[in-house]
């Protein structure tokens, strides 16, 4: 009896110890994995950003997944606020709240509310960069007049170009500032001012600005003096902003229509739903008259909305 005590404790023992060195060399694996995907991943990132860089020498755009997603990061200011946040981050983050979101919720309320959860979250991300990339593009179109203010002041030369740009931006607001200093330091690191400036015009959406940036970058090989580019700059941005409040002016007008046609619409499907005694909103979910109202209602709003998206283009 005490023998088979003895070996059961031993045996114990001998199982606990086994478990314990199993789970740290199985931890131990998993930290060398994830290791191995950061390193694939900032590879990854470093490479794209090299394709980039020789691909602006030559005006060119690449189409990927990737480089779509990196765009969003630059244009809503998250690459400006997080400098090492990069695509693969963003998207295994991203994959990783939605997995977590998925399990909870399918756990607790269901396989429907965990997918309807996964989809709002996902739609939740893409409204978030579009809204930081409304108020970039807001806030330079705000304030590019005052940079080109600010650059007409000085005497511009292809050799000082970089250095009157960290000069201005400690007057400018960002994400204005935050490129301006950037092209500064690349320039300073890199010797090359050409691909500095390139780099900057596609940090910011704004088409006066990358315009601008692309124009400085041909005038430092067959000129000296920036002050004609800068007064034409100028010019431009005016007709640009009086085209903008334009069009800002026909989509508010349009807008307003909109609102009355559509009051005028559900008056109307009221006085309906009264004579055949139903609710409106039967009406338009449960009638093919009506699902066909919001389907044209549904497709009109979306074009509005592309519109809306592309005044500043």
């Amino acid at each position: 009896m005490k023998a088979a005590f003895t070996l059961m404790i031993f045996g114990s023992l001998f199982f606990g110890f086994f478990m314990l060195f199993y789970e740290l060399r199985l931890l131990e694996h998993m930290k060398e994995l994830l290791r191995q995907t950061r390193w694939d991943m900032e590879i990854s990132a470093r490479q794209r950003a090299l394709d980039s860089r020789r691909q602006l020498l030559t005006l060119q755009q690449e189409n990927t997944l990737w480089a779509a997603l990196e765009r969003e990061l630059c244009y809503s200011g998250m690459k400006l606020r997080y400098p090492k946040l990069t695509a693969e981050i963003w998207m295994v983050g991203s994959m990783a709240v939605a997995a977590l979101l998925l399990a909870v919720l399918t756990a607790v309320y269901g396989i429907p509310a965990g997918l309807m959860g996964t989809a709002a979250w996902i739609m939740g991300e893409f409204l978030l960069l579009q809204y930081l990339r409304a108020l970039n593009l807001r806030a330079v179109n705000e304030h590019m007049m005052k940079l080109l203010d600010f650059l007409g002041n000085y005497s511009i030369t292809a050799g000082e170009v970089t250095s009157v740009f960290l000069q201005v931006s400690r007057y400018m607001e960002e994400p204005i500032k935050g490129v301006l200093e950037a092209c500064y330091y690349e320039a300073q690191i890199t010797g090359d001012t050409s691909l500095a400036l390139l780099s900057m015009a596609e940090k910011i959406e704004h088409p006066q600005f990358r315009e601008l940036a692309r124009n400085m970058e041909v005038s430092i090989r067959y000129c000296a003096d920036f002050t004609m580019l800068v007064n034409s700059s100028r010019r431009s941005l005016r007709e640009y902003l009086r085209i903008s409040q334009e069009r800002k002016g026909m989509l508010r007008e349009g807008l307003i229509n909109m609102a009355l046609l559509l009051m005028l619409s559900l008056a109307v499907l009221a006085a309906v739903g009264f004579l055949v005694q139903k609710p409106a909103v039967w009406l338009l979910a449960s009638t093919l008259p009506g699902r066909a109202g919001l389907a044209v209602l549904a497709v009109i709003g979306v074009l509005f909305a592309g519109q809306m998206r592309r005044i500043h283009d």
